[in-house]
């Protein structure tokens, strides 16, 4: 083959990949409730399209959703293993997403409460439930994916889909949600370990544009190690709930919004991408 035509070759790949791209981002979201981690395993599933054969491949969208479900797993239980990623997006940083527009958009598809829910399961009940009852991906191909039978994987789909449709329901009451963020914030503020906790669902999640914290222990870890941004945060009405904004020269900075069950706070987003924040209402709580 001539590099001429071996070129045209690699940019017809690139193109069919591209054609695949949102939706396995959107996969890769709902696998991991991070914008930069599913941008990442999106990149490693063209890797590995790029490294293989793939002409006897008749369903090429089949196909890379299985690979992009496999590298979603590894990144699952690679998190599970490591315990968790430091919640540092209280400091400034740059965003991760690449497009924040788009980003908003896949979370708003998802919504915060499924998220929370997808958390609570295993990497194995996660990728089981999120590729046939989100995707339509078959049993069998799941089952390869997980090494595991057919029937295996539906069980794990089966249960995954219990815990998800027997979630409870986000508190919606503001003086209620305000008792709990305004104990959130005095015991950020004083370094308060067990008062966080207190406020703190044991599977309490934190995300941000750098990535996913969770559990009660390392939330609570990472809110108490800035204090100091703690002390200069106000409570708020973040688009209609309670939560918590950084002011910076008149502008919000960055922004917390919570999901609260039964007076714990089971999620908390924290925006610092200034294409997020202006797409944010904020009014006085």
């Amino acid at each position: 083959m001539s590099d001429n035509e071996r070129h045209h070759d690699d940019d017809l790949l690139a193109e069919r990949f591209e054609a695949y791209r949102g939706h396995l981002r959107a996969v890769a979201y709902r696998m991991l409730g991070s914008v930069a981690e599913a941008e990442d395993a999106v990149q490693e599933a063209w890797f590995r399209l790029s490294r293989s054969d793939t002409q006897d491949v008749s369903n090429l969208g089949g196909w890379l959703t299985t690979v992009v479900g496999r590298v979603c797993l590894d990144m699952l239980r690679s998190r599970r293993s490591r315990g968790e990623q430091p919640l540092d997006s209280w400091s400034p940083g740059p965003s991760a997403a690449p497009d924040p527009a788009q980003d908003a958009v896949l979370a708003d598809s998802v919504g915060v409460a499924l998220l929370v829910v997808l958390d609570t399961l295993s990497p194995a009940e996660r990728l089981a439930f999120v590729l046939h009852d989100l995707f339509g991906v078959p049993f069998e191909e799941i089952g390869g994916v997980l090494g595991r039978t057919p029937a295996s994987a539906r069980q794990l789909a089966s249960r995954a889909r219990r815990r998800v449709r027997g979630a409870q329901a986000p508190e919606t009451d503001l003086a209620r949600q305000r008792e709990v963020v305004d104990a959130f914030l005095a015991a950020a503020r004083d370094g308060d370990f067990d008062g966080l906790l207190e406020v703190l669902d044991p599977d309490v999640v934190a995300r941000s544009e750098a990535g996913v914290t969770a559990g009660a222990v390392r939330v609570a870890s990472g809110a108490k190690s800035f204090a100091h941004l703690a002390r200069v945060a106000h409570a708020a009405l973040v688009d209609g709930a309670t939560g918590l904004v950084v002011y910076a020269e008149g502008r919000v900075e960055r922004a917390l919004t919570f999901t609260f069950v039964t007076d714990r706070i089971t999620s908390i987003d924290i925006v610092t991408d200034p294409a997020r924040l202006s797409e944010l209402t904020v009014e006085p709580a």
